[in-house]
């Protein structure tokens, strides 16, 4: 069993549900959440959020693979 690893006041949990806080960016032809406690995560995105791109957000969804997230929402955060 895994433990939880606490980020922030959010978590990334032993059913691999994640609720993370950065920065939306481009890159490539995909998008990454640059993290605000470090590191990149790598985001499967069914929608995107085009409005959000360059803007700190708060996204939750569901750990995929070592740093791949699908995202499940996206939503500006300050």
């Amino acid at each position: 069993m895994r433990r939880p690893h606490v980020v922030q006041h959010r978590a990334v949990t032993d059913n691999d549900s994640v609720d993370e806080t950065g920065m939306l960016l481009r890159q490539g032809a995909g998008f990454v959440l640059r993290r605000d406690l470090g590191g990149i995560l790598m985001l499967e995105l069914h929608r995107v959020p085009v409005d959000l791109v360059a803007k700190r957000v708060r996204l939750v969804g569901r750990r995929l693979a070592d740093g791949h997230v699908e995202v499940e929402g996206v939503q500006p955060w300050s």
